[in-house]
């Protein structure tokens, strides 16, 4: 796992490429945005951003079966947007809990996780028990002043999309 902690801020340019190794349980890799962390993933419709397993050959469209999926985690952002539990946060799935950073939620309905626009989130998901998984792009808690516009999932293990609470547009 890797993490863009409280106070960080990860800026990733347009074409970027991003690669993840798949793994599982203890292991899994996912980009994790904390609470209070931000990431600039602006991308263009010429040059988006990818973000892919290790295994993915962008260089040719036959390197892969349709169906591969699960080559790495997946991209997941919390925020500190209200959401249903009593205690107003809550521990987010595929992250080890009782981590600092595997909260979200909180009081802050226009909380900011920055900018995700022009993304391809490619072969990713990885089932970590029953009813627990990383998914394509998860979102946690996210505010309403966060943007995330032109994104795709494509390939992936479990859900494409998958949102607990926060009030992101």
């Amino acid at each position: 796992l890797v993490f863009v902690d409280e106070g960080q801020t990860l800026r990733i340019e347009p074409g970027t490429v991003v690669k993840g190794d798949a793994g599982n349980g203890a292991d899994a890799s996912a980009l994790v945005v904390a609470r209070g962390g931000t990431i600039f993933a602006e991308g263009t419709a010429e040059r988006p951003i990818i973000f892919t397993s290790i295994k993915d050959d962008l260089s040719t469209t036959d390197d892969r079966s349709r169906r591969f999926r699960g080559g790495w985690g997946g991209v997941i952002i919390l925020g500190r947007a209200p959401i249903n539990p009593a205690a107003g946060v809550h521990d987010i799935e595929g992250i080890p809990p009782n981590a600092f950073r595997n909260v979200y939620g909180g009081t802050d309905p226009n909380d900011s996780s920055g900018v995700l626009r022009y993304v391809s989130i490619r072969h990713g998901g990885t089932i970590l028990k029953e009813d627990e998984e990383i998914n394509g792009l998860t979102l946690g808690g996210v505010g309403s002043s966060t943007t995330i516009e032109y994104v795709e999932v494509f390939n992936n293990q479990d859900d494409g999309f998958e949102w607990f609470g926060g009030t992101v547009d």
